[in-house]
């Protein structure tokens, strides 16, 4: 892919939808994406799930469980379990997810990744229709940034006439 371009991921469940939680997810898909096309990258399996849906909300809302449950070290090993899903964003521009924790978010971002969290269960190629629309016309700061970064150009400034 010639054109600027950005390596994106999308926490999935089910491969064709953007359906799981960043410290739940079964995998990420990742795409190179550009304002015409789109280009498969790479599937990340993940070993061993999160361990559960965890959204926000506090206990009443995750079933009883504390939304940092995910961040715990439940195998005994003293492996921490979001060192093998943030170094599978490494690279990346933008990470798409239904949700993520305060502390997974600030390890995506010490890597630059941009972190956009969903509202809702969608389609893979609706988000990278969203991502090719968005770096058609002008461009959010954000994006620049992750496009500058991706390709190792400074950032330009736009402005809007």
């Amino acid at each position: 892919m010639d054109a600027p371009h950005l390596r994106i991921a999308i926490t999935t469940n089910s491969l064709v939808e953007l359906d799981a939680n960043f410290a739940a997810a079964k995998q990420f898909v990742l795409y190179d994406v550009s304002a015409e096309e789109s280009e498969f990258v790479d599937v990340v399996h993940f070993s061993r799930a999160g361990k559960g849906k965890a959204s926000g909300g506090g206990k009443a809302n995750n079933g009883g469980r504390c939304v940092m449950d995910d961040m715990e070290n439940d195998d005994g090993t003293g492996k921490d379990p979001l060192v093998e899903r943030v170094s599978a964003v490494d690279g990346c521009g933008i990470l798409f997810t239904l949700g993520l924790s305060d502390l997974a978010a600030v390890r995506v971002n010490e890597l630059k990744v941009f972190p956009v969290k969903s509202e809702r269960v969608r389609a893979i190629d609706d988000v990278i229709a969203q991502v090719q629309n968005m770096m058609s016309g002008t461009q959010p700061l954000w994006m620049r940034r992750a496009l500058s970064r991706r390709n190792g150009t400074p950032l330009q400034e736009q402005t809007a006439y």
